[in-house]
């Protein structure tokens, strides 16, 4: 009787149990997702000031088809709806409303700049729509409590930690230092500009003068002139733009002025800012960075998988340009982060992957650096590495520099 009733009770518990079966294993999915898609939107400057930064679109595009060419993510293709902005924020409002209202994308990707997607941050936490891996360094996308919907993707520590550093290892070189700043005038500049008034909060008169530029003017000439009237021992420049970055150098050098100069890690190129300021002028340039230099004299799976897939996926881009560098590794984190939603591709899940990414390898990061978001801290990239332009490559200066 009593094994009657044991074999009873079992055969109801497997009964339960492939009852309950199809509920855990059902399907969750938002607007923009099914059995075979993931659809999500994305803005660029293809036209306008910034336009050399469209080719990170076209480069993730690729990454994108290529990874359909395998299969897709998690048997989904990835389909992003890419569209022009022209680095003008109220373009790019109208584009991605236009994504989230008729094309029902499942979250926004990769808006190009603080400027750009600081416009539409609102817009997307309002209608509660993930805005996912903005293209900024700043600060203000650390903000779990006033935009849980918005996370940005950071090439390097974002601005104010790398005024910070750049301040502090300058000094060290020479302690009597005086500084100047060129600096964009919009939400990253005055970012940058905070963690330079930071660090001197206890020695201001050690910033002798900061000039802004409108990311619309067509020359920087003017306030490098002032600038260099200072005779300032540290030049420090910070823009996203390539053609106020390599005026800048090119104008300094021009003028004779020759302190030592810090170039923001987003103008970081050898092909679109430091070729077009000349590599005598751009020579011994520091600049900060999470992500590698592309060095192929060093043998490096990473960068060698990168210079293939330029050379086979993206026809007429260099190498060289190390945007590409960026759109190649964002990119990436983004399969990784659909990979771990799994089938629960709701914009709720989505948001909560993006937030919970716990030591997260990424292609192109250098050695100890990692992906690391957790719901308190939205900002995934804290620590980098100085480097020196030698006149043709990038070169890594001393250990990696912690921003936390």
């Amino acid at each position: 009787m009593k094994n009657a009733l044991r074999a009873s009770r079992l055969a109801l518990a497997f009964a339960l149990t492939f009852a309950c079966a199809p509920a855990f294993a059902q399907k969750a999915y938002g607007p923009g997702v099914s059995d075979t898609e993931i659809k999500f939107g994305n803005t660029m400057p293809y036209s306008g000031p910034a336009s050399s930064l469209g080719t990170v679109g076209k480069i993730m595009s690729a990454y994108f088809a290529m990874i359909n060419e395998k299969g897709g993510v998690n048997g989904r293709k990835l389909n992003m709806i890419s569209l022009d902005d022209g680095f003008a924020p109220p373009k790019t409002v109208e584009a991605v409303k236009r994504m989230v209202e008729d094309d029902q994308v499942a979250f926004i990707y990769g808006t190009m700049g603080t400027a750009p997607s600081s416009a539409v941050a609102k817009y997307l936490n309002v209608n509660k729509v993930p805005q996912i891996f903005a293209i900024s360094s700043a600060s203000k996308w650390n903000d779990p409590k006033g935009m849980p919907w918005s996370v940005a993707l950071n090439w390097a520590p974002i601005y104010m930690t790398e005024a910070g550093i750049d301040i502090r290892y300058a000094l060290k070189a020479n302690p009597n230092a005086k500084f100047a700043v060129l600096y964009q005038n919009d939400d990253s500049g005055k970012d940058y500009m905070r963690g330079i008034n930071e660090t001197f909060a206890k020695d201001p008169d050690r910033l002798v003068k900061a000039m802004s530029f409108e990311v619309t003017d067509p020359t920087v000439d003017s306030q490098v002139v002032t600038l260099a009237a200072t005779k300032a021992d540290v030049f420090l420049i910070y823009s996203v733009t390539p053609r106020a970055c390599a005026q800048a150098i090119r104008k300094a050098w021009e003028l004779g002025w020759r302190p030592q100069r810090f170039l923001s890690s987003g103008c970081a190129n050898i092909d679109t800012i430091l070729k077009p300021a000349g590599l005598d002028a751009s020579k011994d340039i520091m600049t900060l960075a999470s992500i590698k230099p592309l060095d192929l004299s060093k043998k490096d799976p990473d960068l060698e998988a990168y210079v293939d897939f330029i050379k086979t996926r993206t026809p007429g881009v260099d190498p060289n340009y190390s945007s590409g560098e960026y759109a190649y590794f964002s990119a990436a984190s983004l399969v990784e982060l659909l990979k771990r939603c799994g089938d629960n591709l709701t914009r709720e899940n989505i948001m909560k992957q993006a937030t919970n990414l716990t030591q997260v390898p990424a292609p192109l990061l250098m050695p100890g650096i990692k992906l690391d978001t957790s719901p308190d801290d939205f900002t995934p990239l804290h620590d980098g590495y100085l480097m020196r332009f030698d006149g043709e490559k990038f070169e890594v200066v001393g250990d990696m520099m912690k921003g936390k």
